[in-house]
């Protein structure tokens, strides 16, 4: 039979996740774990579905910024990671990928927040423990519906996320907002899969109005995420451009 003070963390851990809240956190001592550059798996779920591209330039007495990746409708975090291992090496930037475990994210596939939270989490555990991350630097970023995952993920745990990057979101629809984290929008004026006026347009403005830190960049083009604006995006957010 479970204790109670077992079942009661479950409970907590369970009311955190339907809540959209992550738990994981930086270590405060430098992780010592052996390492090696380039793509891995970090193990958690299918083989597949939380990758890490570590820089060539990564040593663990240094923290290293932190980009969170999370890919549009019926993609995977393979086929999304694959876009940043050059401008990750540019810049000694961790990057983090996870696949959702439906066809979308939790929020959009099942009304809520859920087993995509938990599997971020453990992924973030599993990062944390491993490599020296800087907690100031870490950010939250995606591509059409992972866009509008990032946003309202990323205000829901603003104490955790520095900066969030929303390439052609549709909507943003947090829990209880956190922190002041700056928030960096693209979307091209061409997009007919997520037309501009319904959703970007509308977006940052309100993001705005709400006080938080906005850079919104348009850009001609369709539902798509050029090498250029991904380039801007981490200059904006490491660069401060």
């Amino acid at each position: 039979m479970q204790s109670q003070s077992t079942r009661t963390g479950d409970a907590s851990i369970l009311a955190s996740i339907a809540a959209g809240k992550l738990t994981a956190r930086p270590e405060t001592e430098t992780p010592s774990t052996a390492t090696k550059s380039g793509l891995q798996a970090l193990g958690i779920g299918r083989e597949q579905d939380t990758l890490l591209y570590v820089p060539k330039t990564y040593a663990h007495e240094t923290p290293a910024p932190l980009l969170v990746m999370l890919h549009g409708a019926g993609g995977d975090a393979r086929g999304f990671i694959s876009l940043f291992p050059s401008v990750a090496d540019e810049y000694g930037m961790l990057v983090l990928a996870i696949s959702s475990n439906e066809a979308t994210w939790d929020i959009i596939s099942a009304g809520g927040f859920g087993a995509d939270i938990e599997r971020l989490n453990l992924a973030l555990g599993a990062v944390f423990a491993q490599y020296a991350v800087d907690p100031n630097q870490i950010a939250l970023a995606g591509f059409s519906d992972g866009a509008s995952y990032a946003l309202s993920v990323g205000i829901t745990n603003g104490g955790l996320f520095s900066a969030i990057i929303a390439f052609a979101p549709g909507f943003v629809a947090p829990g209880r907002a956190e922190g002041e984290p700056r928030i960096f929008i693209a979307h091209g004026t061409l997009d007919v899969v997520l037309p501009i006026d319904q959703t970007s347009r509308v977006i940052a403005p309100q993001l705005t109005d709400a006080g938080y830190e906005v850079a919104y960049v348009e850009f001609e083009g369709t539902h798509s995420l050029p090498p250029d604006i991904v380039d801007r995006a981490i200059a904006w957010w490491l660069g401060g451009v």
